[in-house]
């Protein structure tokens, strides 16, 4: 069973239909135990870092996410939910994130904010998330973004005026800053491969 975890933040119709399509059940819960017990967590994230975060903390999130991190039970982030995994975000003030990675998401340095459509994503070498779907385009919708990460993190990038990270893969932690539920065929094959790991 796929878990979407509900914080109150995000298309989590959208996403369930498209997860769906892999063949798994899906479940859109804020339940602890439902939430531990999945074979995969996607967690959705729409609006301003640091409201997400406090939705999050709302329901409990951080320590359910920690507690799959910890017991190397599968992950994806999407959008918002990626930026959350890292240390802190900087949209309307300093907000903490809940750390499964050090980075910042900071404001993307373009002329045109939000950066909104589609863009050639660079996969990663051995990148499991973009197996047979290299430098394919996927849909964006942000003003934000992390810029770098640790060299052990998996990182697919993309460019928008300035170069920035696009997914990172690391662990049984996966995440995307687009939306593979709205990215057509190359989405839907980006989750496609995500839930042949669980």
């Amino acid at each position: 069973m796929i878990a979407i975890l509900d914080y109150g933040s995000g298309n989590l119709r959208s996403a369930q239909r498209a997860f769906e399509l892999t063949g798994h059940d899906v479940e859109i819960t804020a339940d602890r135990d439902r939430a531990l017990a999945a074979h995969g967590l996607v967690v959705p994230g729409v609006g301003a870092f640091g409201a997400c975060m406090d939705q999050l903390l709302a329901i409990g999130g951080e320590e359910i996410i920690r507690a799959r991190v910890e017991s190397e039970k599968p992950l994806l982030g999407i959008c918002v939910g990626m930026q959350i995994l890292f240390s802190r975000g900087a949209e309307k003030g300093s907000h903490s994130g809940v750390g499964v990675f050090s980075g910042e998401v900071t404001p993307l340095d373009a002329p045109v904010l939000p950066h909104i459509g589609w863009n050639t994503v660079s996969s990663a070498p051995n990148s499991k998330l973009f197996h047979g779907i290299e430098n394919e385009s996927f849909y964006f919708v942000h003003s934000y973004a992390v810029k770098s990460v640790d060299s052990a993190i998996l990182a697919s990038t993309t460019e928008y005026s300035e170069r920035f990270i696009a997914a990172v893969e690391y662990g049984k932690v996966s995440a995307t800053q687009f939306h593979p539920e709205k990215s057509g065929k190359a989405g839907a094959r980006l989750i496609k491969n995500w839930a042949e790991t669980l």
